[in-house]
């Protein structure tokens, strides 16, 4: 079943009208899938901090709104957004609320720069990753992660998509994974080299004979992992591969798997004297984006290594390709 299919569970005394502004906001041709998965959040937290308050309180509605440690500037943004959209929408029904200010929400991180994984740092990683053992906890790590972590390092899958994954999703014969119902809203399908493909089967053979519908890599709980705590066991590796982390908002974060596979596919089609202008595309397709113009952002990321990359880029799509500019 789709996210789009899925009906959000409320909980807390504001749940009635939760569900009628989550059925408003789709009846004016929003799809609020997300956007109804992160208001449920905000609803199981009003029920266990707030369970007798039949209205948003300042206190109560501040603390969930408050920057998360790893939280961007932009995913802050987006809650204290939501959240000012449902007390609006309570105003709107005669239910007089707190109105979280925009100011609540840091400015949008700007100027980030990706960290990019060396392919040395690359084969640490996933060295590291085969040596997870089985816990009580996560009786299957030992199995999944290794997967897991292969096809965000060679496919540039988001994290998101990949705990999502179903056993129908896997077409082991042909080698192609389909993503359902993506960041815009699309499936797509994504083939891993044969050598991923081939592990893939060996792993599945060692889950067993499983429904079409289960979590191709399920948690201890037989459901799919959150991506918080892939991150977590991100952050493990990272510690036992001696790769530094920088700190809050400053990487290497997990999303960082995607631009390395992304850099280094450019990298390689550059040296293979492929090119670029047409395989630009093809980046652009493989990875999800709406458009070239998406894509066209990891060009950027080269120019100090190979800057006649960009400049070959830019003869085709000078007109779409952004430009950095410093403050």
């Amino acid at each position: 079943m789709s996210s789009s299919q899925r009906k959000p569970v409320f909980e807390s005394p504001l749940a009635p009208v939760m569900e009628q502004f989550v059925r408003e906001r789709r009846a004016i041709g929003y799809r609020y899938d997300t956007a109804a998965y992160h208001l449920m959040h905000f609803d199981r937290f009003l029920a266990r901090e707030a369970p007798q308050d039949e209205t948003l309180s300042r206190s109560a509605t501040r603390k969930w709104l408050a920057r998360r440690p790893q939280e961007s500037g932009g995913a802050q943004q987006n809650r204290v957004g939501l959240v000012r959209e449902f007390a609006k929408f309570l105003c709107r029904t005669g239910q007089p609320t707190y109105v979280p200010e925009r100011s609540l929400a840091a400015k949008r991180d700007r100027g980030f720069s990706p960290r990019i994984l060396t392919h040395a740092e690359v084969g640490r990683l996933l060295q590291a990753v085969d040596e997870f053992a089985p816990t009580a906890r996560s009786p299957f790590r030992h199995l999944v992660m290794p997967e897991v972590f292969r096809l965000l390092c060679g496919c540039g899958f988001r994290v998101g998509e990949v705990v999502k994954l179903r056993v129908a999703d896997v077409d082991l014969n042909r080698g192609v994974l389909t993503v359902r119902d993506g960041k815009f809203g699309k499936d797509r399908l994504v083939p891993p080299a044969l050598s991923l493909v081939r592990r893939l089967r060996a792993y599945d053979a060692a889950m067993g004979g499983r429904p079409d519908d289960a979590i191709f890599f399920p948690s201890h709980r037989g459901g799919g992992w959150r991506s918080g705590s892939v991150y977590e066991l991100f952050r493990q590796l990272l510690f036992r591969c001696g790769i530094s982390h920088r700190g809050l908002g400053s990487g290497p974060r997990l999303h960082d798997l995607r631009h390395t596979f992304a850099v280094h596919t450019l990298l390689r089609w550059y040296r293979e004297g492929a090119d670029i202008d047409a395989k630009l595309p093809v980046l652009a397709t493989y990875l999800g984006h709406r458009s070239v113009v998406g894509t066209a952002h990891y060009l950027h990321l080269t120019a100090e290594l190979f800057p006649e990359v960009t400049k070959r880029a830019h003869a085709a799509f000078g007109d779409v390709i952004p430009r950095r500019t410093h403050s």
